[in-house]
């Protein structure tokens, strides 16, 4: 299912929450109906929470189906939301793991400007293959894509050898477009599981039937 929500009226609801095919961990002060849209559209059990004092847990924290990596400022309380994954804290220069890593349970993409010792790091957390690459010449990948189990949907200056790149290394077809009226930071204006998504507000109903297409979302 996809639904169409924003966070306290802000559109990008990627930067705030976080989400993998069983849990979604939303900022302290969502509404109602964000942790609805949440729950229902991804069918996963909502929690709420911070991360590092913060309400931008989306840009803060990357997880799959078997570990969660969070910047280094988040503290021993924050990371018990986790409590089913392997948690770790990312000691990186650039350490916005959900800005700086696009990640599913097949493949791991970072920041090429990221510490070679962090990609041994995240490949024991995901148990996946981790790449280093930018995509349509963005290095914050995760702001710029969003990967499921079933699809891909990334920056529309991606160019064919990045798709090329994202098809290869996440074992899913790729898709260009925007959201939020025409947003390039698609990883940014959705959450999304291989079970449905919440994209943001502003989303045309063409940007919308795209994501649907791109994720495989039936409903």
């Amino acid at each position: 299912m996809l639904r169409v929500s924003n966070y306290n009226g802000v559109e990008f609801v990627g930067v705030y929450a976080v989400a993998n095919e069983d849990m979604a961990l939303l900022p302290m002060d969502s509404d109602d109906r964000f942790q609805e849209d949440v729950a229902i559209a991804l069918d996963v059990e909502c929690s709420r929470g911070t991360i590092a004092s913060t309400n931008l847990l989306g840009s803060l924290v990357a997880m799959n189906s078997y570990g969660a990596a969070v910047t280094s400022f988040a503290t021993d309380d924050e990371l018990r939301a986790f409590r089913k994954l392997k948690v770790m804290r990312l000691e990186d220069r650039l350490n916005a793991c959900g800005n700086n890593i696009l990640v599913n349970d097949r493949g791991c993409l970072i920041n090429p400007e990221m510490d070679e010792r962090t990609v041994r790091v995240l490949e024991e957390l995901f148990e996946v293959d981790v790449v280093q690459a930018p995509i349509a010449g963005q290095n914050t990948v995760g702001s710029v894509c969003k990967a499921t189990n079933k699809g891909l949907i990334c920056h529309p200056a991606a160019s064919k050898d990045d798709l090329r790149l994202l098809k290869r290394h996440f074992k899913v077809e790729p898709r260009i477009t925007t959201l939020n009226y025409g947003s390039p930071y698609v990883g940014a204006s959705i959450v999304a599981n291989s079970k449905g998504g919440v994209v943001g507000a502003r989303s045309t109903p063409i940007e919308q039937g795209r994501v649907e297409e791109a994720l495989d979302i039936i409903g």
